[in-house]
């Protein structure tokens, strides 16, 4: 639904242009496919970026575990079995498996998305008849409340596609100035995970902080990467994303927490990528209502609406 409500504005605008309605979904279908194979061709680069390079890393990060293995062991009596290296414990034959499996569900996922996509865009599936026929009841009310989901959805989606490819963007360029192997990979993990709200961003710099720790000396090189990536984190993600969602997105931080662990319960990290969307979508159906709309308001955290009741 929500990357058919993307392409809807150029869906509507084909349309006033009298293209056939299955000719605008092969169009949409096409801009999708290109970003994919786009996506793929990145994904292909950094692929071969690492394995250009795993000669000379996987040493590196063996000596670099060994020693934290010792010095856990000699300061804290942590022990790790001696049989085999970390690294190449991520590269067993029993796990094709597993991976054989995530990759049929991966395509199975990514066909039925399509298709339901193909479904919204040729209007098989009216969210407003939906909505007018069975939660809003009111025609008037209706469209109001479709238009501004609409609105507001399509703003979260182009905005959190700009501000993770920024972030990405800058991630790997900070790879690059520091010296840090995989410049491409971290970029694309930046962009990917920052999709995830809030936790998606200490993740990135989590994981970033821990290879870079393999790479560099534990210098002030070091430390200054780690505060970049920091500093490219809060700057797009905790300053320009609240100002381009504007008011529309003021939640609670408390309901975006509690939101987060509800669907990332139910929908894995699908339902953590989707956990502000939909519980925007929630506050502006409660809005409508007289009796919910005090709930609404605690969903935006909106003291003064909170005052009058």
């Amino acid at each position: 639904m929500f990357i058919a409500l993307l392409f809807l504005p150029l869906m509507r605008w084909l349309g006033r242009r009298n293209v056939p309605k299955f000719i605008s979904i092969i169009i949409v279908l096409l801009l999708v496919t290109g970003g994919l194979k786009l996506g793929a061709e990145l994904v292909q680069l950094s692929s071969k970026e690492i394995l250009a390079t795993k000669s000379d890393f996987f040493p590196k990060a063996e000596a670099k575990l060994a020693d934290l293995r010792l010095y856990l062991f000699n300061n804290y009596g942590i022990e790790f079995e001696q049989d085999q290296n970390l690294i190449s414990q991520f590269f067993q034959k029993e796990n094709i498996g597993s991976t054989i499996g995530f990759l049929r569900k991966f395509f199975t996922t990514i066909l039925m998305t399509a298709f339901f996509v193909v479904l919204w865009l040729a209007e098989s599936i009216n969210v407003h008849k939906l909505l007018n026929n069975t939660i809003l009841k009111q025609r008037h009310t209706s469209i109001k409340a479709f238009m501004k989901i609409e609105k507001d959805l399509i703003k979260f989606i182009k905005v959190k596609f700009l501000v993770s490819a920024l972030t990405g963007l800058f991630t790997g360029l900070m790879c690059v100035f520091f010296d840090v192997s995989f410049p491409i990979f971290w970029g694309l993990f930046a962009f990917a995970i920052n999709f995830v709200q809030m936790v998606g961003s200490f993740i990135s710099v989590i994981f970033l902080s821990i290879f870079a720790f393999v790479e560099l000396d534990p210098t002030s090189t070091l430390f200054f990467f780690i505060i970049s990536i920091t500093m490219v984190q809060v700057i797009f993600g905790a300053i320009l994303e609240p100002i381009f969602m504007g008011k529309s997105f003021s939640i609670n931080i408390i309901a975006v927490l509690v939101m987060l662990m509800l669907w990332g319960f139910l929908w894995g990290i699908p339902g953590l990528i989707m956990a502000i969307p939909i519980t925007v979508f929630i506050k502006i159906i409660l809005e409508q209502f007289d009796s919910t709309k005090v709930i609404a308001s605690l969903l935006s955290g909106d003291e003064t609406q909170l005052q009058k009741y």
